[in-house]
């Protein structure tokens, strides 16, 4: 009696044969290294020709809910093996189709053959003699050997070196780190991956040779269901790395991967594990591996900076992270700024050594006084103070330069040591966005009109998103160019409509250009969502005042003269309000409080605000603006 032979399902595919029943794959017969996962996925993908399957359903069923492994990062390095071994491309596809953001499709024709295992076939033993070699011809087949050894290894490197650093690699000169996915399964971690985001962010952005996306643009596309290509094309940029962050008790782990945008071509995946204290570490550690893979010119000076990240405590960096959350997301509101303090403080007092929380502690103060939430000489002592003790800790932070050019600039009033400090910033971070915004401004209120504009441009580049627009207005405010606000205004409002501050440039533009009813009505969306900033009352009253509606600008001007006995009333928006009002003597009398109090607002309005201009033939106000420091 016969033995049952087993049915093995075979699919073909040209001139491949997927065995799926031994777990092999076949070229005209010839066996081929590919197993495990890849394999699997070959399989599912191949018995649903034409059919697009999710990446969720990959997941379901070859990574159980509870494994611990960053799934993206094991898919893509999977279909990157099995591309690698039929000989596919990403770019222009014979059997496997990315969706991005979807998942694959199989597109060749595939034919399912039931077929039977053979026995293995017995070879016929040769038995014929077999002459003995001479010992010359031993020697001649040995060369022969070593010389076909010599050539396979150098053909192997040949190989691997391809594989690895291949010759049609596209060129990458700018790059956007999309925001990476959280999957420790928490949205109260949001806030960590979040602020893991933006600290690789901030290591690319030391690298000259890189042109990299600011966060604040990257952001919006936070759970976008847009194609790569797509993001690119927006963002303007020829590469994309995106990943993950897992993070268990005290370890954290990092997914990343570079894609060559325009054809979301799988360049390069890497994970990367440390202890929370390691974190900076491990930071640099995926930065430097993204520079090496799109070849980008590092500085021995850039990559020293890159590998001295220092270890520091965990709950120093958590705290740390949530300072920078409430800051970078709502700058302009005092709740938000004290709870980003306060977390700086605390991340402080966990890891006095640790550097970063200085400059967020001092960039907190520095908002609180530009919004008019602290009286500025006081929070001009504290920021000062934070920064010295950065710069002792690390004094090659691009960003604590920035702060210190804004410090120099809005408090200090010292022109030439901002503009220094400033330039400092955009050597050390060429790509930090905000110092390119900052140094914008500053060019424009010295009147250095095209280095300012060109500034602008630079900074559009890196943050082509809400930030840089309003750095755009600012520019254009301090320049006195009116239609030019309104038209940078627009767009401001536009791309980041919920900002009140965008609604008052907008207003600023419209009043400059005589459309007064405009201007008006911006002013009042200001006030509302500002929750009553004074700068915008003031503006208010001005515009009321040149309307002729005098009585409604003298009541705002009471209220906040009786707001001033209970809380902190800028003496420099009572200046303008009186000016508005045209009692001149007043206005000096807040001016030289101002002065003596060191407001910013003086290097910010001073030569650019329309609500005083009917003071600037007197001349206390030339004497005024000497004492100041801000005459040319």
């Amino acid at each position: 009696m016969s033995a049952t032979v087993p049915v093995t399902r075979v699919l073909r595919f040209e001139n491949f044969e997927l065995n799926l029943h031994a777990g092999e794959l076949r070229k005209r017969g010839v066996k081929l290294r590919l197993q495990g996962q890849p394999l699997q996925i070959l399989g599912i993908l191949a018995q649903r020709p034409g059919d697009l399957v999710t990446r969720e359903e990959l997941r379901s069923q070859l990574w159980p809910a509870d494994t611990f492994v960053d799934f993206e990062h094991s898919l893509h390095n999977s279909v990157a093996r099995i591309r690698d071994v039929l000989g596919d491309s990403a770019d222009v596809p014979r059997y496997i189709e990315t969706l991005p953001r979807r998942g694959y499709r199989f597109i060749a024709q595939a034919h399912d053959v039931d077929t039977q295992s053979p026995e293995p076939a017995v070879e016929p033993k040769d038995l014929r003699p077999v002459p003995a070699a001479s010992p010359r011809r031993n020697s001649g087949l040995q060369l022969v050997f070593a010389l076909l050894f010599i050539c396979a290894v150098g053909f192997a490197a040949r190989v691997a070196w391809k594989r690895f650093y291949p010759s049609d690699a596209p060129p990458i000169h700018s790059i956007a780190v999309l925001p990476l996915d959280n999957l420790t399964g928490e949205p109260t971690q949001d806030y960590f991956v979040d602020g893991m985001t933006d600290e690789l962010i901030t290591d690319l952005a030391h690298i000259s040779s890189l042109r990299v996306i600011s966060r604040t643009s990257v952001m919006r596309y936070k759970d976008a269901k847009k194609a790569l290509p797509e993001i690119a094309r927006e963002l303007n940029v020829d590469g994309i790395v995106e990943g993950s962050v897992m993070r268990v008790g005290q370890r954290v782990r990092i997914t990343a991967q570079l894609l060559y945008a325009p054809s979301d071509r799988h360049l390069w995946a890497e994970t990367y594990e440390r202890d929370l204290g390691d974190v900076l570490k491990l930071q640099s550690e995926v930065a430097e591996a993204i520079a090496q893979q799109v070849r980008a010119q590092v500085t021995p000076q850039q990559q020293a900076r890159l590998r001295a990240a220092v270890v520091v405590k965990p709950e120093a960096y958590d705290a740390y992270l949530k300072g920078r959350y409430y800051l970078t997301t709502q700058f302009s509101t005092k709740e938000p700024l004290n709870s980003a303090k306060g977390y700086f403080e605390e991340a402080i007092r966990k890891d006095p050594g640790f550097a970063l929380p200085y400059w967020g502690l001092a960039d907190s103060y520095i908002y609180l006084a530009f919004f008019r939430h602290l009286p500025a000489d006081h929070a001009y002592r504290l920021a000062k103070e934070a920064l010295r003790k950065a710069m002792l800790l690390d004094p090659n932070i691009g960003e604590v330069h920035d702060t210190l050019g804004l410090l120099s600039w809005r408090f200090d009033w010292d022109l030439a040591t901002a503009d220094k400090e400033f330039n400092r910033a955009i050597i050390l971070a060429p790509s930090y966005s905000c110092a390119h915004e900052d140094h914008a401004i500053f060019l424009a209120f010295t009147g250095r009109r095209d280095e300012a504009l060109a500034e602008v441009a630079k900074s559009n580049e890196l943050d082509p998103g809400p930030s840089s627009a309003m750095a755009e207005t600012a520019t254009f405010y301090l320049l006195r160019d009116y239609e030019g606000l309104v038209e940078a205004g627009r767009k401001g409002v536009a791309s980041n409509p919920n900002e009140w501050v965008e609604h008052y440039n907008l207003g600023t533009g419209y009043e400059g250009t005589g459309k007064l009813m405009e201007a008006v009505s911006e002013y009042q969306k200001a006030i509302e969502m500002s929750n009553g900033d004074q700068d915008a009352i003031a503006s208010l009253a001005h515009a009321y005042a040149v309307m002729g509606r005098k009585a409604e600008a003298a009541n705002m001007l009471r209220a906040l003269e009786k707001k001033s006995t209970s809380a902190y009333v800028s003496p420099y928006t009572l200046a303008t309000l009186n000016a508005s009002l045209n009692d001149k003597r007043r206005a000096f009398e807040f001016l030289e409080k101002a002065l003596q109090q060191r407001s910013p607002e003086i290097s910010w309005h001073a030569k650019a605000d329309l609500r005083i201009d009917n003071l600037r033939s007197d001349p206390r106000f030339e004497n005024f603006l000497r004492r100041a420091g801000l005459l040319n």
